[in-house]
């Protein structure tokens, strides 16, 4: 997906069993965050940074969906553990991280492998993405204040 593309109605289900749908947040702004693996350090971190400055996201207009290719079980363990409050998709078969473009090939110690592409979209009220956060640019321990400066 580019900047501009509607993100897809159905997400998936969160760690809750709830099935998540973009029409859900109409007429709000979402963070829909990608991350390789519950549970991890890099992944972690991230999550709790978005945690950690929800209310400034949310006084923003914006609402935070997590998605990775972990099952309900460890997205819910993932959540309660690290004190997160807000969706965490389970997409086991990587139908969304595939239709978002963020399952892919990546390089992690000389080795390729096919996996999740950590990255955010940033999505306006109707649905259409207005910012991409590439693999790259992304700093897991400060990514919600990377979001703030571009979104202030």
């Amino acid at each position: 997906m580019v900047v501009g593309d509607k993100i897809p109605e159905v997400l998936g289900i969160d760690q809750h069993g709830n099935e998540i749908k973009s029409s859900d947040y109409r007429g709000k702004k979402l963070v829909l965050y990608t991350y390789p693996k519950a549970n991890t350090s890099g992944c972690t971190a991230e999550a709790c940074s978005l945690q950690a400055h929800k209310a400034e996201l949310e006084a923003e207009g914006y609402m935070i969906i997590g998605v990775s290719k972990d099952k309900q079980a460890s997205q819910q363990k993932f959540a309660e553990t690290n004190g997160l409050e807000f969706p965490l998709i389970a997409d086991t078969d990587t139908r969304l991280l595939q239709e978002l473009g963020s399952w892919g090939e990546k390089v992690a110690c000389g080795r390729r492998t096919i996996g999740t592409l950590r990255t955010t979209y940033l999505v306006n009220e109707e649905g259409a993405i207005t910012r991409i956060f590439t693999p790259k640019e992304i700093k897991t321990k400060i990514h919600a204040e990377q979001i703030l400066e571009v979104i202030r």
